[in-house]
């Protein structure tokens, strides 16, 4: 689901995992034409890393 809302609208997705910051960032980015696809991109690999990061916390306890 989150890799479809990458996709659509990448400014949310850093909402959705934490980092706000980086939302709006992304957000200022995306309101270009030419911004959106950089900013898909951005999102879908923060979004792996955030996956990522996520497994190796359950691996760690």
């Amino acid at each position: 689901m989150r890799l479809i809302l990458a996709l659509i609208l990448p400014w949310l997705v850093f909402f959705t995992i934490g980092r706000p910051i980086a939302g709006i960032i992304c957000l200022i980015l995306q309101i270009t034409v030419l911004g959106w696809i950089p900013a898909a991109i951005w999102a879908v690999y923060a979004l792996s890393q955030y996956k990522t990061d996520q497994k190796i916390k359950k691996a760690m306890l």
